[in-house]
């Protein structure tokens, strides 16, 4: 069974509650219609039609649920899922990364030092060598990342990435591609 079928069936708002309840111990149309509040008719018809899926074996009255297919399912969608884009050459690195940034944003700021620094010195490329940037282009730039730029700036000048001075920053620091 695919993913997308699974979804599909659980999308109807009455088939979800029987499958939970039947995921909770219920065990016939009776017990299922006592713990979601729908009419026997209703729940027949939603065991009906999850049965003809394969998702739940029903012998008359009673029902049992193939939570296997769960599983399967979902081993068979990540096995078809693009890879994921490596973010760095060192597999270390790359690990780092991937725990903090999602669809190209920070999602937090990484408390440990060694990987805030992976992190910041990720960052940084955005800046281009020699190029003064005003603080509010700076803001602008990390914003991009994640909403507190005022500590993200704060670390790039802490750790030599970027240098401040007058209120003009610039890229001191990091891997630069020549």
């Amino acid at each position: 069974m695919e993913a997308g079928t699974i979804v599909g069936l659980l999308a109807d708002p009455v088939r979800l509650k029987v499958v939970a309840a039947l995921a909770l111990g219920a065990e016939t149309l009776e017990e299922v219609a006592e713990a979601t509040a729908l009419s026997l008719k209703d729940v027949a018809l939603a065991a009906r039609r999850l049965s003809r899926a394969g998702l739940v074996h029903r012998d008359g009255h009673t029902l049992a649920l193939h939570t296997e297919r769960f599983g399967e399912a979902a081993r068979a969608a990540a096995a078809l899922a693009p890879p994921v884009p490596r973010l760095s050459a060192d597999p270390a690195e790359d690990a780092v990364l991937q725990t903090f940034l999602r669809d190209g944003r920070l999602v937090s700021i990484p408390a440990q030092h060694s990987k805030r620094r992976v992190v910041l010195e990720h960052l940084v490329v955005v800046f281009e060598p020699g190029v003064r940037y005003p603080e509010r282009e700076v803001n602008a730039l990390l914003a991009a990342w994640h909403p507190d730029v005022a500590a993200l700036r704060r670390h790039l000048v802490d750790e030599g990435l970027l240098t401040r001075e007058a209120g003009v920053y610039w890229r001191s620091g990091g891997y630069v591609e020549v």
